[in-house]
């Protein structure tokens, strides 16, 4: 990854393009954005089914464990997505990047991991 300005990288050395001033990954593994497309369209469909739930006053443990169930399915393409993010673009940075894409690197993990660990 690149250099961080404003808290911000900015740019990549991993694969990732920055068009129009954004991050957008390329070269993804079509398996794997299938597989989270389908997994993100289930829970689509489960926070809509908690939306019902909600609207129709239905029992609130109930709730509870439907709201449990799809954060579980969140963290399981949060996983998903760190791996990947793990193998390819970190990787790549940490070992064919500048000291300071490394650095700005390592800064992006630690942000990830704590944000993803609550």
């Amino acid at each position: 990854m690149g250099a961080r300005k404003n808290g911000q990288l900015s740019d990549a050395s991993c694969g990732c393009e920055i068009p129009d001033g954004g991050r957008t990954a390329i070269g993804v593994d079509p398996e794997l954005k299938a597989s989270n497309l389908r997994r993100l369209s289930r829970i689509e469909g489960q926070i809509r089914g908690i939306q019902r739930m909600v609207e129709e006053d239905r029992y609130c443990a109930d709730i509870l464990m439907q709201v449990s169930s799809a954060q579980e399915a969140l963290r399981a393409v949060a996983r998903s997505l760190m791996r990947n993010h793990l193998a390819h673009c970190a990787t790549h940075a940490i070992r064919n990047g500048s000291e300071d894409e490394r650095e700005a690197m390592y800064d992006e993990l630690l942000d990830l991991i704590y944000k993803n660990a609550r």
